[in-house]
């Protein structure tokens, strides 16, 4: 009798179909497409390995009880805070994530937001909508300082690019430690507060965990300088949206570029689309041309390691929310 094929329940957004790329391996692969709870729940049962594409579902929670044969989690996605529901937390089953797709153009769109806040590109773009010619001087980006909130792999992408243009880059972690390439100083999370002062770009690249959830709010804005820029490519929870409006209608910082938000799509009566300091983006900081692609074919390596019994790539950390130093099994 020939061996049953490895069953994949792959979990999507309603209406998406199997991710682009994996249609290699449907020849050793029984894929079973969910997109609700109540599909996942059927395609659960049997399953060795989940991957997930939608990563705002709770279809995971509502079908646990039917996972009963699963060895192994993959999320399509950096972030994995939907994902690790309390059950998911307390299993055995590994989680893998989507570390390492998507750093490179996160750092580009920060960078670039940086160079767009320096330059005044929405001050020509105002201008040139008016057809008036208005010469005036802009800042510029070498001396200036960052701040990045999380230094994981993104993060130090991002820092990497600043770098090169002679921005003076430091870390925030869980724990301080000594700098290193990226980095001139990695601070201590909790030492947030008695440091925002000091720099002209905060930037948050951190996973949504407890302990970052609600991490900039009222006092941290306060805390910042008044021409200082803050952009958010992590979550949007990390920030209390609230608190931010209150900041860029006071006058506490300068400007924000947001990618991610509390609540999404972002409503269309919210005040952050009016606020002329302000840059929105549709949670696509990192969708490059060709990353849904990108993402199957990480999913497809890892999968070969699966199969052969090797370790996986970018294991989370379930009890932190994030992929550690080493990220194998």
């Amino acid at each position: 009798m020939p061996e049953s094929k490895p069953v994949v329940a792959v979990l999507t957004a309603p209406g998406e179909r199997l991710p682009e790329g994996l249609e290699a391996l449907e020849t050793t692969v029984d894929f079973r497409l969910a997109n609700d709870s109540d599909s996942l729940r059927s395609a659960l049962r049997g399953a060795q390995i989940l991957c997930v594409t939608d990563f705002r579902t709770q279809a995971v929670s509502d079908a646990w009880p039917a996972a009963d044969a699963l060895e192994w989690i993959h999320a399509t996605s950096a972030g994995v805070d939907a994902l690790l529901t309390p059950e998911v937390r307390a299993s055995e089953i590994p989680v893998t994530n989507a570390r390492g797709i998507f750093d490179r153009c996160i750092a580009e769109y920060v960078l670039g937001q940086i160079i767009a806040f320096a330059k005044d590109f929405a001050g020509n773009y105002r201008y040139q909508s008016a057809h008036e010619w208005q010469h005036r001087e802009t800042e510029p980006v070498t001396g200036r300082s960052v701040l990045v909130v999380g230094a994981g792999s993104i993060g130090r992408t991002i820092a990497r690019l600043c770098n090169a243009v002679g921005m003076a880059v430091d870390g925030v972690g869980r724990r301080a430690r000594p700098g290193d390439a990226e980095f001139g100083a990695i601070y201590a999370q909790a030492d947030l507060l008695s440091i925002l002062a000091d720099y002209d770009y905060v930037v948050i690249a951190a996973p949504l965990t407890p302990d970052t959830e609600g991490l900039f709010g009222a006092a941290e804005f306060k805390a910042m300088q008044p021409s200082a820029r803050l952009i958010n490519i992590g979550r949007g929870p990390i920030v209390r949206t609230a608190d931010l409006v209150d900041a860029l209608v006071d006058g506490e910082i300068d400007g924000a570029a947001l990618d991610v938000f509390e609540e999404e799509p972002l409503p269309t009566d919210h005040p952050l689309w009016d606020l002329p300091n302000v840059a929105i983006s549709a949670h696509m900081a990192g969708d490059f041309i060709g990353w849904k692609r990108a993402l199957s074919e990480q999913f497809i390596d890892n999968f070969h390691r699966w199969q052969r019994g090797e370790p996986l790539e970018n294991i989370v950390d379930k009890a932190q929310g994030f992929v550690t130093s080493g990220g194998q099994s």
